[in-house]
């Protein structure tokens, strides 16, 4: 029987790659790949490697999480090393810990190989970050989806009253609801607010605003999936430290008035 590789790529730029999840793609017999991977990493694949996407778009699955989770059984199996490659970190919401209960309970044998995840990546990318000892203490991850669209299950009262920053994934589709749920839990609406679209790529795009502007700043400049949202006072600090030009030179910033620069 052969081994799987739970392996994080981390988020967007190639050099962002640990180097056991490097080797993970080089010794690796078969790669199931996502969506957000970076598919100059596959380059690095042996060229017998077999290579199987496995990406989902929001609402349009190549692959359900159910048919994943069978084919990495009937993969592990085998006698070869199998590296399932997720983009970020495998267990910030990438579903790598439901994998890897579907190998225990098949006795397939596995490792966990941490990636850097978007949720900081991405933001230290546009100057924002998620601590720091002048506005922010703390930082929660959060989903902005849940399974039936909204993440109605969060205890938005409790991040209001206990965490200076809040980080949102996959989140776009509902940033109105996001934002609302915050201000009816008594978040300031000046609540500085980043939306990154495209995190450590050169596409990277980059608005800012209020929770009381954001709404219309990201409908406006078209920000889509995939983009991380930052949430506190920490976005302030963008002003300062932002060192990644963008890949446009005229940036689709905005002040945290809502005016463009």
């Amino acid at each position: 029987m052969g081994k799987v590789y739970l392996v994080g790529a981390g988020h967007g730029d190639p050099d962002l790659i640990t180097i056991k999840a490097l080797k993970c793609i080089r010794e690796a017999d078969i790669i199931l790949y996502d969506r957000l991977v970076n598919k100059d990493l596959l380059e690095e694949a042996k060229q017998a490697t077999t290579l199987i996407y496995c990406g989902k778009l929001p609402n349009n699955h190549t692959m359900k999480q159910e048919a994943i989770n069978a084919l990495l059984v009937q993969c592990g199996k085998q006698d070869k090393i199998v590296t399932r490659l997720k983009g970020g970190d495998p267990f910030v919401f990438g579903r790598g810990a439901e994998e890897a209960e579907v190998l225990v309970e098949n006795g397939i044998p596995f490792e966990i190989v941490p990636g850097i995840t978007s949720g900081i990546a991405a933001p230290a990318y546009a100057g924002i970050p998620v601590t720091h000892r002048d506005y922010g203490n703390s930082f929660a991850v959060i989903t902005g989806h849940g399974v039936k669209g909204k993440p109605s299950n969060i205890n938005w009262g409790g991040l209001v009253k206990g965490v200076d920053t809040l980080v949102v994934y996959m989140g776009v589709g509902n940033l109105p609801y996001i934002c609302q749920s915050l201000l009816n839990n008594g978040k300031s609406s000046d609540t500085p607010i980043a939306i990154i679209h495209w995190g450590t790529k050169t596409e990277r795009r980059t608005v800012t605003g209020t929770l009381s502007t954001i709404v219309e700043i990201v409908k406006r400049e078209k920000i889509e999936n995939p983009s991380m949202i930052i949430i506190g006072d920490v976005v302030k600090v963008r002003e300062k430290i932002a060192w990644f030009k963008e890949a446009n030179l005229v940036e689709s910033q905005w002040l945290l008035t809502g005016e463009s620069v």
